[in-house]
């Protein structure tokens, strides 16, 4: 089931116009991406609001009022791929669990997310980004394209290569 993005009504071409037309729905939606890609809720927070800091600080740039969401998505989605390198590059290393045992009680389904997760973590910032894009935002390859600045092949060969990672790593014998 595909989600259709919700249009903003922007009055005018005035930033602060502009700006006042982002709702509490639009800043969720926008957390909630940022959460997808990042997996961490105070990272979700903050690469949320660096990500309407910078807007906010180039929204001059902004050419076309109705293509508010693309851009400010494009602009969350450069924000958390910095925070995905800058967590690579840290020194900490996350503490790796082992196999959680299989219980009967429904945490099979609480196991499976979180071996998707942690296979998700494990791809670079530019698979897992074309993967929560795709796949949880339900966007297409030309949309994806669009909001990365990239041609619709980079995005196609990042999906495929992000897939056989997923499926490699999901298939491991544990």
């Amino acid at each position: 089931m595909r989600v259709e993005p919700i249009q903003l009504s922007v009055v005018g071409d005035d930033p602060f116009d502009i700006f006042a037309a982002l709702t509490p729905h639009h800043l969720d939606r926008a957390y909630r991406l940022a959460w997808a890609i990042l997996g961490n809720d105070e990272e979700a927070q903050d690469a949320t609001q660096d990500a309407l800091t910078v807007a906010w600080r180039q929204r001059r740039s902004l050419r076309d009022p109705g293509k508010l969401e693309a851009w400010l998505g494009r602009i969350l989605v450069n924000t958390c791929r910095d925070h995905l390198r800058r967590r690579a590059r840290s020194r900490s290393q996350p503490l790796e669990l082992g196999p959680l045992p299989s219980v009967s009680d429904g945490s099979r389904a609480a196991e499976s997310r979180d071996q998707l997760g942690r296979a998700l973590g494990a791809l670079n910032p530019d698979q897992r980004i074309v993967v929560v894009l795709r796949f949880w935002a339900d966007l297409t390859v030309d949309d994806i394209a669009d909001r990365l600045g990239v041609p619709a092949g980079t995005v196609k060969s990042r999906l495929h290569h992000s897939l056989r990672a997923l499926r490699s790593t999901l298939e491991e014998p544990r």
